[in-house]
């Protein structure tokens, strides 16, 4: 893997160009995905990488990874919003991939990450699409209200991040590619930029 993951069965940052070049950047990797953490990707690209995650276990799993990949990662184990050891206005970039749906308290953490971020620096969530969350595997009757399995809508996220002084860059309802008569999108990803100080 050479480029930065979204996910099983949908593009990567190649096609998607959300994160795009990070060599000589600062950034963050807020949550470690289940796949090679991406922090380790950046890392290879030339990027100077703090990875962030509550569990014990994926932050000494990402450790080994780094260490076998001859990389330096900066690794805190630490609640997603409790960002607190990182100084205000220092990151190029925070990236945040399938781990903002299991969030308490989303604004609290869209605060932290325009704290530590540079102004109009860059947000990149990624996210199971609302929609999907309805559905069980291929069918296609809904089984549970919009928002109501994973607690956000697409208004409760853009709406958040209004709230906490960011502006939505870019947006993607990507469609599963192992899945041509998917009724409803996967994967919600997103950019916003970091308005003022």
């Amino acid at each position: 893997m050479n480029t930065v993951w979204y996910g099983n069965n949908i593009p990567d940052d190649s096609e998607l160009r959300l994160v795009g070049e990070v060599k000589g950047k600062r950034v963050m990797e807020l949550g470690l995905p289940p796949t090679q953490p991406n922090s380790i990707v950046m890392a290879q690209s030339g990027a100077r990488v703090i990875a962030v995650d509550n569990s014990a276990e994926r932050i000494a799993t990402a450790r080994r990874a780094a260490e076998t990949a001859g990389v330096k990662v900066e690794f805190h184990e630490a609640g997603l919003s409790d960002l607190g050891f990182e100084r205000s206005g220092t990151l190029d970039l925070v990236l945040c991939v399938e781990r903002l749906t299991g969030v308490d308290d989303i604004d609290r953490l869209l605060r932290q990450v325009h704290r530590v971020l540079k102004p109009e620096a860059a947000f990149v969530a990624v996210l199971e699409h609302p929609a999907a969350a309805m559905f069980d595997d291929d069918e296609p009757v809904a089984r549970r209200r919009y928002g109501a399995d994973t607690g956000l809508t697409i208004g409760d996220v853009c709406m958040s991040l209004q709230r906490s002084n960011f502006a939505l860059d870019v947006l993607y309802e990507l469609m599963p590619k192992n899945k041509p008569r998917a009724i409803v999108p996967c994967t919600l990803a997103l950019r916003a930029r970091k308005l003022g100080n």
